[in-house]
């Protein structure tokens, strides 16, 4: 196989280097989600395509570690490869420090990319892996992968202020006086592209699924400082650009800026966020570093929390997409109905075509997820117009999808029943929809952090002795990343609270593995709700627009007040949607959601 010559010559490349390992993340230099093809050594290597996932090549063997949304497709994936599946977070299952020293117990040379690790990682690896030796490397794979894909800079685009609601000037102004400095001359360092998006308010179409461009940014205390491929920005954006104190300068010098800034400049930045490159590069003799203010980074904070026009842009979002999510449905029932034959690939097309008719559409904000019965257990499964199931029948379809329009993201899922379900199969269709809806009313005070209120979601399932190893809730970007920080509603442990104006999603599940999947999402907005001497408190609005199918639903199994919730959102979202709809698509809904 392909892929078994390809780790051979990565085994022949650490016997050039003298090392017995390397260790293959996932990440570029920018640490985002989602990566341009050019850095996909792992699944060049692997075959396994999921978003998140490292790979350990080794003299002895390989291995490939990622966690439960990929468990059956990473097995799948890796089947004959030679490379072994590593469950993330379950019992037995080694870190990488522990399964590399189990082969080279005395210590040996492992190598990492100086450009794809932070610097925290490589701490933490020179640590965990002693007595081996942790050695950087530049890239070694442009002389292995033949082939391999050229980064890309498309076209940068400018966010206008009617989009935005504040110029990148104004957040400069804010940031500058958050991190409390005074007159000290200081270099704030942001490397992901999605927060360099919204600090400057320019979009792009250089990573896939996200509205981004390839860039840096260094924040000094007289202007923002923008590294992204010149050819790319045409002369009305520059203009822009200019007007806001924003410098230009090429993508490629960013690593020289850093190094060439005095001693008396005060470095702010994250270890966790910057490569060990580039850390190294700050690092000169007699610098002083200075921690990022704000948990997860003070322009991540900032940015997820939207203003009123941004909040008001996800509202248009989420009412443009409803639109489209009801002419699917639609589309579906009558496909079925008619006993046409319908494919998961044709009806994630379906979404993207009927949201092309809005002006405002700007393309899809992840790979459509439309997986019917056993398919639906994964989390992340993909059809693709050459690998793609036909609608069954008796069981679950489930749809996760989202799109990218001017004034907002968004990401929804529906789980449908298709003909006769188990009296199991609507019991965990109520119990996922009972947490969803739980959540959803939750009242909470400031200072509340998503994890304790992640058991509200959970607790349903819990109690029938079932569960899901996803989170429940991530952020979502305003035309940025559909999976944003640094707010979370999980079960593990994260300091940042929940504030008026983030956006977040809303998604319990179950997976049963061989049968069918359930997942019903909601998007949610943090709201101020009341104030008094005991403390202020918040309660969630909820921004999506699609009707929940309640015919399977176990009404034994939700309360009254769970019961009333449901129902009046359907009702809503036939109230919101009707007049924006024809005639006979307006009275389907009614039938279908409300009848």
């Amino acid at each position: 196989m392909q892929r078994i010559g390809n780790l051979q010559a990565v085994r022949e490349k650490l016997q050039q280097i003298g090392a017995s390992a390397i260790i293959i993340p996932t990440n570029d230099p920018h640490f985002g989600e989602y990566t341009q093809a050019h850095y996909k050594v792992r699944e060049w290597l692997s075959g396994f395509d999921g978003s998140a996932g490292t790979l350990v090549v080794t003299l002895k063997g390989a291995a490939l570690w990622t966690d439960s949304r990929y468990f059956v497709q990473a097995a799948a994936q890796l089947n004959g490869s030679g490379i072994r599946l590593m469950k993330m977070k379950m019992a037995g299952t080694p870190s990488i420090a522990e399964w590399i020293l189990s082969q080279y117990p005395e210590g040996e040379v492992v190598a990492i990319d100086h450009a794809l690790f932070s610097y925290s990682e490589y701490e933490s690896l020179s640590r965990e892996l002693a007595p081996c030796r942790v050695v950087l490397i530049d890239d070694p794979f442009d002389e292995l992968w033949q082939g391999r894909p050229q980064l890309q800079f498309n076209p940068i685009i400018w966010l206008d202020k009617k989009y935005t609601g504040e110029s990148s000037r104004s957040k400069h102004e804010r940031i500058t006086r958050a991190l409390g400095l005074g007159g000290e001359r200081f270099a704030y360092i942001v490397t992901m592209c999605d927060e360099v998006a919204w600090l400057c308010n320019i979009r792009g179409t250089d990573i896939e699924y996200n509205p981004l461009p390839q860039s840096y940014a260094i924040i000094t205390n007289s202007a923002i400082h923008l590294f992204a491929n010149l050819d790319s920005i045409p002369d009305d954006v520059k203009g822009h650009l200019l007007d806001d104190k924003i410098e230009l300068h090429p993508y490629s010098s960013f690593s020289s800026v850093l190094a060439e800034f005095p001693a008396s400049t005060v470095r702010v930045v994250s270890k966790s966020r910057i490569t060990v490159r580039d850390y190294m590069a700050l690092d000169t003799p007699g610098v002083r570093f200075f921690g990022d203010p704000v948990n997860g980074g003070i322009v991540n904070y900032y940015k997820s929390i939207k203003n009123n026009w941004e909040k008001e842009g996800f509202c248009k979002a989420f009412l443009a997409d409803g639109v489209a999510w009801c002419k699917v449905l639609k589309y579906i029932d009558d496909s079925l109905a008619a006993g046409a034959e319908l494919s998961e690939w044709e009806i994630g097309m379906k979404f993207a075509q009927l949201r092309g008719e809005n002006e405002f559409y700007r393309g899809e904000s992840f790979e459509p997820i439309v997986a019917f019965g056993p398919a639906g257990a994964l989390p992340h499964y993909s059809a693709s117009k050459d690998n793609s199931q036909i609608v069954g029948k008796n069981n679950f379809l489930l749809m996760d999808t989202g799109a990218h329009y001017l004034f907002g993201t968004t990401d929804t899922t529906r789980t449908i029943p298709v003909g006769e379900l188990t009296p199991a199969q609507r019991r965990h269709y109520t119990l996922v929809l009972k947490g969803m809806i739980r959540l959803s009313m939750a009242c909470f005070p400031k200072n509340t952090r998503g994890s304790q209120l992640d058991i509200l979601a959970r607790g349903p399932l819990f109690n029938d002795a079932a569960m899901y190893f996803h989170g429940t809730g991530h952020g979502i970007g305003h035309y940025l990343c559909v999976h944003e920080g640094p707010q979370s509603i999980r079960m593990e442990e994260n300091p940042v609270t929940l504030e008026p104006g983030m956006v977040i999603s809303n998604e319990p599940a179950v997976y049963m593995e061989g049968e069918y999947g359930i997942r019903t999402e909601n998007v949610i907005l943090v709201q101020e709700w009341k104030f008094n001497d005991m403390n202020d408190f918040y309660n969630f609005k909820t921004l999506t627009n699609v009707p929940v199918d309640l015919s399977c639903v176990d009404w034994e199994l939700l309360d009254g007040e769970e019961s009333a919730w449901i129902k009046e959102y359907n009702a809503n979202v036939y109230k919101t949607l009707a007049p924006l709809l024809s005639e006979e698509e307006a009275q389907w809904m009614l039938k279908k959601y409300l009848g």
